[in-house]
Protein backbone atom coordinates (compact mmCIF):
# COMPACT_ATOMS: atom_id res chain seq x y z
CA UNK A 1 0.00 0.00 0.00
CA UNK A 2 1.10 3.60 -0.66
CA UNK A 3 1.82 6.16 2.02
CA UNK A 4 -1.15 8.20 0.74
CA UNK A 5 -3.45 5.22 1.26
CA UNK A 6 -2.11 4.63 4.77
CA UNK A 7 -2.63 8.28 5.73
CA UNK A 8 -6.17 8.28 4.30
CA UNK A 9 -6.99 5.30 6.53
CA UNK A 10 -5.68 7.13 9.58
CA UNK A 11 -7.16 10.53 8.80
CA UNK A 12 -10.38 10.23 10.81
CA UNK A 13 -8.61 9.03 13.95
CA UNK A 14 -8.50 11.98 16.32
CA UNK A 15 -5.32 10.82 18.04
CA UNK A 16 -3.22 10.65 14.86
CA UNK A 17 -1.44 13.41 13.00
CA UNK A 18 -1.38 17.17 13.31
CA UNK A 19 -4.75 18.41 14.63
CA UNK A 20 -6.64 21.00 12.60
CA UNK A 21 -10.35 21.74 12.72
CA UNK A 22 -12.06 18.82 10.95
CA UNK A 23 -8.71 17.86 9.38
CA UNK A 24 -8.98 20.88 7.09
CA UNK A 25 -5.95 22.26 5.35
CA UNK A 26 -4.33 25.23 7.09
CA UNK A 27 -4.67 28.31 4.93
CA UNK A 28 -5.54 31.97 4.59
CA UNK A 29 -8.91 33.66 4.32
CA UNK A 30 -8.23 34.59 0.70
CA UNK A 31 -8.06 30.88 -0.11
CA UNK A 32 -11.35 30.02 1.58
CA UNK A 33 -15.09 30.14 1.10
CA UNK A 34 -15.44 29.11 4.75
CA UNK A 35 -12.85 30.15 7.33
CA UNK A 36 -12.55 28.04 10.48
CA UNK A 37 -11.08 30.09 13.31
CA UNK A 38 -10.12 29.42 16.92
CA UNK A 39 -10.67 32.25 19.39
CA UNK A 40 -8.90 31.18 22.63
CA UNK A 41 -10.18 33.99 24.84
CA UNK A 42 -11.31 33.70 28.48
CA UNK A 43 -11.14 37.14 30.06
CA UNK A 44 -14.56 38.38 28.96
CA UNK A 45 -16.48 36.12 31.31
CA UNK A 46 -15.18 37.53 34.58
CA UNK A 47 -15.95 34.43 36.63
CA UNK A 48 -13.53 31.88 38.05
CA UNK A 49 -14.29 29.62 35.08
CA UNK A 50 -11.39 30.84 32.97
CA UNK A 51 -10.45 27.76 30.92
CA UNK A 52 -12.61 28.62 27.93
CA UNK A 53 -9.47 29.60 26.03
CA UNK A 54 -8.71 25.87 25.82
CA UNK A 55 -11.82 25.23 23.71
CA UNK A 56 -10.29 25.62 20.23
CA UNK A 57 -7.46 23.20 20.97
CA UNK A 58 -9.88 20.60 22.31
CA UNK A 59 -12.16 20.79 19.27
CA UNK A 60 -9.16 20.62 16.93
CA UNK A 61 -8.15 17.46 18.74
CA UNK A 62 -11.57 15.80 18.58
CA UNK A 63 -13.04 17.07 15.30
CA UNK A 64 -11.02 14.77 13.04
CA UNK A 65 -13.56 12.06 13.80
CA UNK A 66 -16.33 14.50 12.76
CA UNK A 67 -15.13 15.09 9.20
CA UNK A 68 -18.26 13.53 7.76
CA UNK A 69 -20.74 13.97 4.94
CA UNK A 70 -24.11 15.40 5.91
CA UNK A 71 -26.62 12.59 5.53
CA UNK A 72 -29.72 14.78 5.98
CA UNK A 73 -28.62 17.44 3.48
CA UNK A 74 -26.91 14.93 1.16
CA UNK A 75 -23.90 17.22 0.90
CA UNK A 76 -20.18 16.69 1.33
CA UNK A 77 -19.16 20.10 2.65
CA UNK A 78 -15.43 19.42 2.29
CA UNK A 79 -15.83 18.97 -1.47
CA UNK A 80 -18.58 21.57 -1.92
CA UNK A 81 -16.59 24.55 -0.67
CA UNK A 82 -13.02 25.63 -0.01
CA UNK A 83 -12.71 25.25 3.75
CA UNK A 84 -9.54 26.23 5.57
CA UNK A 85 -8.39 26.32 9.18
CA UNK A 86 -6.99 29.82 9.65
CA UNK A 87 -5.54 29.01 13.08
CA UNK A 88 -6.17 31.07 16.21
CA UNK A 89 -6.60 34.79 16.78
CA UNK A 90 -3.38 35.87 18.58
CA UNK A 91 -3.73 37.48 22.01
CA UNK A 92 -0.38 38.82 23.21
CA UNK A 93 -2.27 40.68 25.98
CA UNK A 94 -4.59 37.81 26.80
CA UNK A 95 -5.49 39.08 30.28
CA UNK A 96 -6.72 42.43 28.89
CA UNK A 97 -10.26 41.82 27.70
CA UNK A 98 -10.69 45.13 25.89
CA UNK A 99 -7.45 44.68 23.95
CA UNK A 100 -8.50 41.14 23.01
CA UNK A 101 -11.90 42.24 21.71
CA UNK A 102 -10.29 44.83 19.44
CA UNK A 103 -7.76 42.25 18.19
CA UNK A 104 -10.63 39.92 17.34
CA UNK A 105 -12.29 42.72 15.36
CA UNK A 106 -9.08 43.52 13.51
CA UNK A 107 -8.60 39.84 12.63
CA UNK A 108 -12.17 39.35 11.38
CA UNK A 109 -12.12 42.53 9.29
CA UNK A 110 -9.50 40.80 7.15
CA UNK A 111 -11.66 37.67 6.98
CA UNK A 112 -14.68 39.76 5.98
CA UNK A 113 -12.76 41.63 3.29
CA UNK A 114 -11.58 38.31 1.86
CA UNK A 115 -15.21 37.23 1.54
CA UNK A 116 -14.68 34.08 3.61
CA UNK A 117 -17.57 33.18 5.91
CA UNK A 118 -16.17 32.48 9.38
CA UNK A 119 -17.23 29.61 11.62
CA UNK A 120 -15.46 30.05 14.94
CA UNK A 121 -14.87 28.10 18.12
CA UNK A 122 -14.33 29.97 21.38
CA UNK A 123 -13.57 31.11 23.86
CA UNK A 124 -16.14 32.82 26.06
CA UNK A 125 -19.17 34.61 24.65
CA UNK A 126 -17.51 38.02 24.55
CA UNK A 127 -15.87 36.89 21.29
CA UNK A 128 -19.16 37.40 19.46
CA UNK A 129 -18.92 41.12 20.18
CA UNK A 130 -15.45 41.31 18.67
CA UNK A 131 -16.44 39.27 15.61
CA UNK A 132 -19.62 41.21 14.86
CA UNK A 133 -17.84 44.55 15.30
CA UNK A 134 -16.09 43.44 12.10
CA UNK A 135 -18.98 41.75 10.28
CA UNK A 136 -21.77 44.20 11.11
CA UNK A 137 -22.32 46.49 8.10
CA UNK A 138 -19.34 44.78 6.47
CA UNK A 139 -18.76 43.14 3.10
CA UNK A 140 -20.37 39.79 3.92
CA UNK A 141 -23.44 41.52 5.37
CA UNK A 142 -23.80 43.75 2.31
CA UNK A 143 -23.42 46.87 4.42
CA UNK A 144 -26.33 45.90 6.68
CA UNK A 145 -26.39 45.16 10.41
CA UNK A 146 -26.33 41.42 11.11
CA UNK A 147 -29.29 39.53 12.52
CA UNK A 148 -28.69 36.93 15.21
CA UNK A 149 -29.91 33.44 15.63
CA UNK A 150 -28.79 33.29 19.26
CA UNK A 151 -29.19 30.08 21.26
CA UNK A 152 -28.28 30.54 24.92
CA UNK A 153 -29.42 30.04 28.50
CA UNK A 154 -28.60 33.73 29.14
CA UNK A 155 -29.50 36.98 27.41
CA UNK A 156 -26.02 38.61 27.26
CA UNK A 157 -27.83 41.95 26.97
CA UNK A 158 -26.44 43.40 30.21
CA UNK A 159 -27.16 47.07 30.83
CA UNK A 160 -27.35 47.45 34.62
CA UNK A 161 -23.62 48.19 35.08
CA UNK A 162 -20.97 49.22 32.58
CA UNK A 163 -18.64 46.29 33.23
CA UNK A 164 -18.62 42.72 34.49
CA UNK A 165 -15.86 42.32 37.06
CA UNK A 166 -13.74 44.75 35.08
CA UNK A 167 -14.54 43.54 31.55
CA UNK A 168 -16.45 46.25 29.67
CA UNK A 169 -17.10 44.45 26.38
CA UNK A 170 -17.81 41.31 28.33
CA UNK A 171 -19.60 38.05 27.67
CA UNK A 172 -22.66 39.66 29.26
CA UNK A 173 -22.63 42.96 27.34
CA UNK A 174 -22.22 42.23 23.63
CA UNK A 175 -25.96 41.95 22.84
CA UNK A 176 -26.40 45.53 24.06
CA UNK A 177 -23.36 47.41 22.75
CA UNK A 178 -23.59 45.88 19.27
CA UNK A 179 -27.19 47.12 19.08
CA UNK A 180 -26.15 50.54 20.42
CA UNK A 181 -23.54 50.75 17.65
CA UNK A 182 -26.02 49.76 14.95
CA UNK A 183 -24.10 46.60 14.04
CA UNK A 184 -26.91 44.20 14.90
CA UNK A 185 -30.63 44.52 14.22
CA UNK A 186 -32.43 43.25 17.35
CA UNK A 187 -35.90 43.47 15.82
CA UNK A 188 -34.87 40.88 13.24
CA UNK A 189 -32.88 38.73 15.66
CA UNK A 190 -33.91 35.75 17.78
CA UNK A 191 -32.82 34.81 21.32
CA UNK A 192 -33.91 31.27 22.12
CA UNK A 193 -33.56 28.93 25.11
CA UNK A 194 -33.19 31.45 27.93
CA UNK A 195 -33.78 29.62 31.18
CA UNK A 196 -32.99 29.17 34.84
CA UNK A 197 -33.44 31.13 38.03
CA UNK A 198 -32.00 34.57 37.37
CA UNK A 199 -30.45 36.87 39.97
CA UNK A 200 -33.10 39.56 39.40
CA UNK A 201 -36.72 39.39 38.25
CA UNK A 202 -36.14 41.99 35.52
CA UNK A 203 -33.41 39.98 33.76
CA UNK A 204 -35.26 39.84 30.42
CA UNK A 205 -36.22 43.52 30.29
CA UNK A 206 -33.11 44.73 28.40
CA UNK A 207 -33.71 42.21 25.61
CA UNK A 208 -37.33 43.33 25.31
CA UNK A 209 -36.33 47.01 25.41
CA UNK A 210 -33.88 46.53 22.55
CA UNK A 211 -36.53 44.67 20.57
CA UNK A 212 -34.99 41.20 20.47
CA UNK A 213 -37.44 38.40 19.69
CA UNK A 214 -37.16 36.32 22.86
CA UNK A 215 -38.25 32.70 23.24
CA UNK A 216 -37.52 31.42 26.73
CA UNK A 217 -37.19 27.71 27.36
CA UNK A 218 -40.61 27.73 29.04
CA UNK A 219 -42.12 29.37 25.95
CA UNK A 220 -40.33 26.93 23.64
CA UNK A 221 -41.82 23.98 25.53
CA UNK A 222 -45.29 25.53 25.48
CA UNK A 223 -45.27 26.54 21.81
CA UNK A 224 -43.40 23.59 20.34
CA UNK A 225 -40.47 23.45 17.94
CA UNK A 226 -42.47 23.89 14.71
CA UNK A 227 -43.97 27.20 15.82
CA UNK A 228 -40.59 28.56 16.94
CA UNK A 229 -38.93 27.46 13.69
CA UNK A 230 -41.68 29.27 11.77
CA UNK A 231 -40.96 32.46 13.75
CA UNK A 232 -37.22 32.15 13.11
CA UNK A 233 -37.70 31.83 9.37
CA UNK A 234 -40.16 34.72 9.24
CA UNK A 235 -37.92 36.98 11.37
CA UNK A 236 -34.62 36.27 9.59
CA UNK A 237 -35.87 35.89 6.02
CA UNK A 238 -33.82 37.99 3.61
CA UNK A 239 -31.39 39.13 6.31
CA UNK A 240 -27.65 38.55 6.81
CA UNK A 241 -27.77 35.82 9.47
CA UNK A 242 -25.12 35.21 12.11
CA UNK A 243 -25.54 32.14 14.33
CA UNK A 244 -24.13 32.34 17.84
CA UNK A 245 -24.45 29.16 19.87
CA UNK A 246 -23.67 29.10 23.58
CA UNK A 247 -23.20 25.48 24.65
CA UNK A 248 -25.00 26.20 27.93
CA UNK A 249 -28.29 26.23 25.99
CA UNK A 250 -27.89 22.45 25.92
CA UNK A 251 -29.01 20.37 28.87
CA UNK A 252 -26.29 19.86 31.45
CA UNK A 253 -26.42 16.10 30.85
CA UNK A 254 -25.64 16.72 27.17
CA UNK A 255 -22.96 19.41 27.63
CA UNK A 256 -21.45 19.30 31.13
CA UNK A 257 -18.22 21.05 30.14
CA UNK A 258 -19.46 24.63 29.91
CA UNK A 259 -18.69 27.77 31.87
CA UNK A 260 -22.11 28.72 33.24
CA UNK A 261 -24.21 25.64 33.89
CA UNK A 262 -27.95 26.12 34.42
CA UNK A 263 -29.01 22.86 36.11
CA UNK A 264 -32.30 24.08 37.61
CA UNK A 265 -34.25 23.70 34.37
CA UNK A 266 -33.77 21.33 31.45
CA UNK A 267 -32.02 22.64 28.37
CA UNK A 268 -32.14 21.54 24.75
CA UNK A 269 -31.34 18.04 23.62
CA UNK A 270 -28.94 17.87 20.69
CA UNK A 271 -31.79 17.02 18.32
CA UNK A 272 -33.78 20.07 19.50
CA UNK A 273 -30.80 22.41 19.22
CA UNK A 274 -29.82 21.14 15.77
CA UNK A 275 -33.41 21.54 14.54
CA UNK A 276 -33.29 25.20 15.56
CA UNK A 277 -29.88 25.74 13.94
CA UNK A 278 -31.13 24.12 10.73
CA UNK A 279 -34.10 26.50 10.67
CA UNK A 280 -31.93 29.02 8.78
CA UNK A 281 -30.87 26.52 6.11
CA UNK A 282 -30.89 28.21 2.71
CA UNK A 283 -30.73 31.71 4.19
CA UNK A 284 -27.85 34.17 3.87
CA UNK A 285 -25.69 32.77 6.69
CA UNK A 286 -22.61 35.00 6.88
CA UNK A 287 -20.98 33.13 9.78
CA UNK A 288 -21.35 31.63 13.20
CA UNK A 289 -19.63 30.72 16.42
CA UNK A 290 -19.79 28.13 19.19
CA UNK A 291 -18.75 29.38 22.61
CA UNK A 292 -18.23 28.66 26.31
CA UNK A 293 -16.61 25.24 26.02
CA UNK A 294 -14.72 24.25 29.17
CA UNK A 295 -12.59 21.19 28.32
CA UNK A 296 -11.26 20.98 31.88
CA UNK A 297 -14.84 20.42 33.10
CA UNK A 298 -15.78 17.89 30.43
CA UNK A 299 -16.34 14.15 30.77
CA UNK A 300 -13.43 11.89 29.95
CA UNK A 301 -15.06 11.04 26.63
CA UNK A 302 -14.93 14.74 25.61
CA UNK A 303 -18.67 14.80 24.96
CA UNK A 304 -18.99 18.60 25.18
CA UNK A 305 -16.13 19.12 22.73
CA UNK A 306 -17.83 16.66 20.39
CA UNK A 307 -21.10 18.55 20.83
CA UNK A 308 -19.31 21.79 19.92
CA UNK A 309 -17.90 20.16 16.80
CA UNK A 310 -21.33 18.82 15.88
CA UNK A 311 -22.87 22.30 15.98
CA UNK A 312 -19.98 23.70 13.94
CA UNK A 313 -20.52 20.92 11.40
CA UNK A 314 -24.15 21.98 10.96
CA UNK A 315 -23.10 25.58 10.32
CA UNK A 316 -20.33 24.51 7.92
CA UNK A 317 -22.69 22.23 6.00
CA UNK A 318 -25.37 24.89 5.56
CA UNK A 319 -22.85 27.47 4.35
CA UNK A 320 -21.16 24.93 2.05
CA UNK A 321 -24.56 24.09 0.58
CA UNK A 322 -25.07 27.80 -0.17
CA UNK A 323 -21.62 28.07 -1.72
CA UNK A 324 -22.30 25.09 -3.98
CA UNK A 325 -25.61 26.61 -5.07
CA UNK A 326 -24.06 29.96 -6.08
Amino acid sequence: MSREHDEAVMENLYWWGVPTLFRCEVGKAAEADIALVGVPHSTGNGTTERDQHLGPRSVRNMSAVQRRVHSRFQVDPWNSARIRDLGDVPFPRANDNEDCIERITEYYREVDQAGARPVSIGGDHSITGGIVQALGKGKLAGGEPVCFLHLDAHTDVFTKVDHFLGAKKSAAHWGAYLADDGLVDPKNSMQIGLRGHARTLDWLEPSYEYGYNVVTMVEYRERGAADVVHQIRKTLDGKPVYITFDLDCLDVTVAPGVANLEPGEGGFSMDEAIELVRSVRGMNIIGGDVVCLMPTKDHRNNITSLAAGSIMFEMISMIAENVAAD
